[in-house]
């Protein structure tokens, strides 16, 4: 494949994804290394994989991964049908970008949160913030709650709430204001 001199996998790959072991079949070893770093040592030299023709891959679900797969064969973003899906799948994509190393992606899939903040998904996106780490999207939620407060509470976004910490900290940005 030409990816680099480290990494001259042959054919195909099936990817056995989540605990069900729900198949993602007939995948170009050589076009996962030429977009992935994280593929490129998988399938490089050394690396039990290299050789293999399944790969188990458990901890996400076979859309989410198909996806994922689908963006670093076509460069095509896939997240779903419906504003709320599209926001989970844009969640667990931005995760397996992380991990599998496609910045592009992420970056991509950060942008697509970042628009899918609405009454309803604000403060369920505000906690997966919270939860990830994502400074970013977390500040962005809580300006969206701050400015649309009784939008966010007639749409059940408040009863949605589960975080205590993030709970004080949408009380103290009540209090702030």
């Amino acid at each position: 494949c030409g990816a680099t001199l480290l990494c001259r996998p042959q054919g195909m790959v099936t990817f056995l994804v989540g605990d069900n072991e729900e198949r993602v079949e007939h995948v170009s070893k050589c076009a996962l290394c030429v977009r992935s770093v994280f593929f490129r040592t998988m399938f490089g030299i050394g690396m039990k994989e290299r050789d293999a023709a399944e790969v188990t891959v458990l901890e996400t679900d076979l859309a989410s991964f198909t996806a994922l797969v689908r963006y670093l064969l076509t460069d095509q973003l896939d997240l779903g049908e419906g504003e709320g899906e599209q926001a989970r799948r844009a969640l667990v994509l931005r995760q397996l970008a992380h991990k599998y190393q496609v910045p592009r992606l992420e970056l991509l899939c950060a942008q697509a949160l970042q628009e899918s903040v609405g009454p309803a998904s604000a403060v369920p996106l505000l906690e997966a913030a919270h939860t990830t780490g994502d400074g970013r999207l977390l500040a962005h939620c809580r300006r969206y709650v701050a400015d649309h407060a009784a939008e966010v509470r007639a749409s059940g976004g408040v009863e949605q709430l589960r975080d205590m910490s993030v709970a004080k900290g949408l009380l103290g940005d009540a209090l702030d204001q």
